[in-house]
């Protein structure tokens, strides 16, 4: 008696969850699911009824035909279980209760996303559910040393399930015939969600290389640097190649910057000198800038000083020439 009231309570317990299964409305996905499209490979079959079995590939209008039933039905964008109800609301016209099983053989609506750029492993990436931009540079290794502050995702694709607009209006930027966006790296990595989009199959994401800025003049190494992460202002990169000299003109301090959709260059003066007391607001730099810190002229006080200093010395110099040596014990 005991056992026939356990077996009771666990097939109602069981009777449960497959309602409320059920119940769930077929529009509810969890992420993980996968989404039948064109070009998929599907399989359904039927308990005891061998010949209701059927393999069939998705269409290019994302239909699957059944047998015995002229009128193919939708599967594109649709989960394994919706097909499955749908499969056995059709054969419920010929069968009694029929007990269905459906599932994807082959994912082949998808092409892969693809990673590369100044990544530490560029690679393919098959994606099987919702994934962000994070995600998919984390599973390439991260960003490499040399990378920039920026990533380009190019959309070759418009996204095959997703009724959100601001994933499939993407425009063409820069000239470009596919639709990209530009992200900030180091947004992404204080976990800004503005800068950590949804990627898509056939989405393309490139980690841009730093970028060159050039210092020249007068200053204690002349070099170039790269621009990474959060960028470099004119204060600071000055710092890092030592500082301007001792006759540098850092009242005036160039920036020779590339106009937009140019090769020709605007020139930005800017006080170096008023930037390292906080009283004039530092400039960041753009890639390929180039920072000249030219040398100060001198003063007429300076320059007779000099003349003056020097006459004394060929002065002395010609003296001293014509006299003998005396060494002293």
């Amino acid at each position: 008696m005991k056992l026939k009231i356990l077996f009771l309570f666990v097939l109602a317990f069981s009777l449960s969850i497959v309602s409320f299964g059920q119940q769930m409305p077929a529009d509810v996905q969890p992420e993980s699911v996968y989404l039948v499209g064109p070009g998929d490979v599907v399989e359904g079959k039927v308990l005891g009824e061998a010949d209701f079995n059927f393999v069939a590939t998705v269409d290019q209008d994302g239909k699957i035909e059944v047998p015995f039933f002229e009128q193919p039905i939708m599967a594109k964008c649709r989960s394994e279980r919706e097909l499955r109800g749908d499969v056995t609301k059709l054969l419920s016209k010929y069968l009694r209760s029929p007990l269905v099983t459906f599932r994807v053989m082959e994912r082949k609506s998808r092409p892969p996303v693809v990673v590369y750029g100044e990544v530490r492993t560029p690679q393919k990436v098959d994606l099987m559910r919702k994934s962000t931009l994070l995600e998919l540079i984390s599973v390439s290794g991260g960003e490499t040393e040399d990378a920039g502050g920026m990533i380009q995702v190019f959309r070759t694709q418009a996204p095959m399930c997703s009724d959100n607009l601001e994933d499939n209006n993407w425009t063409a930027v820069n000239g470009t015939e596919v639709p990209s966006r530009i992200y900030s790296l180091s947004s992404l990595k204080k976990g800004m969600d503005e800068a950590n989009p949804i990627i898509y199959p056939g989405d393309v994401i490139v980690v841009q290389k730093a970028s060159p800025i050039y210092i020249t003049g007068e200053v204690r190494q002349p070099t170039g640097l790269l621009l990474k992460g959060e960028g470099l202002s004119l204060f600071q990169a000055v710092n890092m190649v030592g500082g301007p000299n001792r006759d540098a003109k850092t009242k005036d301090v160039k920036i020779y910057r590339l106009k937009a959709n140019s090769k020709d260059r605007e020139i930005i003066s800017a006080n170096y000198d008023l930037i390292q007391k906080g009283n004039q607001k530092d400039i960041m730099l753009e890639p390929y800038d180039i920072v000249e810190v030219d040398k100060a002229k001198k003063s007429v006080a300076q320059t007779i000083l000099e003349i003056a200093i020097g006459a004394g010395r060929g002065g002395v110099t010609a003296v001293t020439q014509g006299l003998g040596t005396r060494i002293l014990y």
